[in-house]
């Protein structure tokens, strides 16, 4: 691994200044408005370049959860409106879980003195958490949004989890919310008007995002309360 540190460090160098200086606005693409706009020019782009719309997307997607810059849940819902489910929850799926990485590489090996100081209180929480659960831990904040996805990815960096616990932790915990997404995605993506993004497809899935936090807090919650009654609090908070 040591080995690996200079290509790692200068990679995140490179994503950063490509951040800085080349995507202040990026954000500002990614809405549903714009996309819709566009969605016949995405689908002829598709149909001639699939595999290089399929790489630049899979790219986008994991600069832009690597960066944190906004507009992560639109990109989503756009990808499964050009693609079919399983591809769109294919490449999200990694290309989420490979930002991720990256973000937590440059939180351990750039600037995690910096977030120390900044998040104090939450970086004892997450140490806590860690030292009492383990990748348990990761997994619950991954299913539960505690902490944005962003703050887990830098806060975990600069704790003792390897990075292959961080890797698979995030993949599974994540899974669920992409499926959804996805799903919402293929549906607007069958819509031609405003009264289709009304139909019950959408409106059932976008239902499933605000309310699937609180089955799965739920669900912790009672399987915390049978094993160790007194760390269901201090696990997932209410």
């Amino acid at each position: 691994m040591k080995r690996l540190h200079p290509i790692i460090v200068a990679t995140l160098v490179a994503l950063l200044l490509i951040g800085a200086f080349q995507l202040p606005d990026l954000h500002h693409y990614f809405t549903l408005d714009n996309f819709r706009s566009r969605h016949t020019y995405y689908s002829a782009l598709y149909s001639s370049y699939p595999l290089l719309t399929l790489t630049l997307y899979f790219l986008l997607y994991m600069l832009l959860t690597a960066l944190s810059i906004p507009g992560l849940s639109v990109l989503i819902l756009i990808g499964a409106s050009l693609f079919d489910f399983s591809t769109t929850l294919l490449v999200t799926s990694f290309a989420d879980v490979f930002g991720s990485v990256l973000a937590f590489f440059s939180s351990r090996y750039l600037v995690g003195h910096r977030l120390q100081s900044r998040y104090p209180s939450r970086l004892r929480a997450v140490n806590q958490g860690l030292e009492r659960d383990g990748a348990y831990y990761l997994l619950t904040l991954r299913l539960i949004p505690i902490f944005p996805c962003f703050l887990i990815n830098l806060l975990m960096g600069i704790t003792s989890i390897k990075t292959r616990t961080f890797y698979w932790a995030t993949q599974i915990g994540k899974l669920p919310h992409n499926i959804i997404y996805v799903n919402a995605g293929n549906h607007l993506g069958n819509s031609h008007s405003f009264t289709g993004l009304l139909s019950p497809e959408i409106l059932i899935s976008f239902g499933l995002i605000g309310i699937f936090p609180l089955v799965v807090r739920r669900i912790l919650k009672l399987h915390q309360l049978r094993k160790q009654p007194q760390l269901v609090k201090a696990v997932v908070p209410d």
